[in-house]
């Protein structure tokens, strides 16, 4: 018997162009990812390794921006209207935007949270009071090395909902899953507080070791990089969609 395992599948807005991103994102749902976290493209995404970073800079070659964005997030959530989506982004964007205005069109178009790696809880500008005043989630960004000091200012914060990763480092490669990991997920687990972790999540195993432990396993650099077969590999568009639902399926256990 198959372990369903909760996906939270990470994908670029509009990459590689708004065509394919539409099937990709349809793919990686009908895969069995039950959350997407969408990316806003930035030019020094610092948190992502170097699939991600290439995917990034491209987007933002063709002349992707924020308000694009948004409309291909809208486009999803009409497609999938019980899908839960987080948006993640970095800090110089929401700020250039005005954080309330991003809030707002985030709401409008079905963001559920925000996941924002260098904007911490207790300097984050306003996100946290603007969020919680639509009802999103604010949701801050640990490691497994934080000090304890630190993982307790923002456990007193109330957050029942944190983004865990599990390695230090960027995306991208393999992580290999200490016992010492799942020890200090479990910890979370038995505080209440609901973990989506990730970092190199690139194969079934993986997700299953996890899976018991988190609310759910975070997987990205792997879809991106079968994304990037269109044009490295001169995949067609259809072969790519066939390989996003099947590793999606995969993870997911589905």
């Amino acid at each position: 018997m198959k372990q369903k395992i909760k996906l939270m599948a990470h994908q670029i807005a509009l990459y590689p162009n708004k065509e394919a991103a539409l099937l990709y994102a349809q793919a990686l749902v009908e895969g069995g990812a039950e959350i997407l976290e969408i990316q806003i493209p930035f030019s020094d995404p610092s948190a992502d390794g170097p699939l991600i970073q290439e995917a990034c800079a491209q987007t933002i070659a063709a002349g992707v921006r924020v308000k694009d964005c948004f409309a291909f997030i809208k486009s999803i959530h009409e497609a999938f209207p019980k899908l839960c989506i987080y948006l993640m982004s970095y800090a110089s964007i929401l700020v250039s935007y005005g954080l309330e205005s991003f809030v707002l069109e985030s709401k409008a178009v079905g963001v559920s949270g925000f996941i924002v790696p260098d904007l911490p809880f207790d300097s984050n500008e306003g996100l946290i009071d603007f969020a919680e005043a639509q009802g999103l989630l604010y949701i801050p960004v640990i490691t497994t090395s934080m000090s304890e000091e630190r993982l307790e200012r923002i456990f007193a914060c109330g957050f029942t909902l944190v983004y865990c990763a599990i390695r230090k480092g960027i995306t991208g490669s393999k992580t290999e899953i200490a016992d010492e990991t799942i020890v200090f997920l479990d910890g979370l687990k038995n505080r209440g507080i609901k973990v989506l972790a990730g970092f190199g999540i690139v194969e079934k195993s993986q997700a299953e070791l996890l899976a018991p432990h988190v609310e759910a396993t975070v997987a990205g650099s792997v879809f991106v990089e079968i994304m990037q077969k269109q044009t490295k590999e001169n995949l067609a568009q259809d072969k790519i969609v066939l390989l996003l639902e099947e590793k999606s399926k995969e993870l997911s256990g589905k």
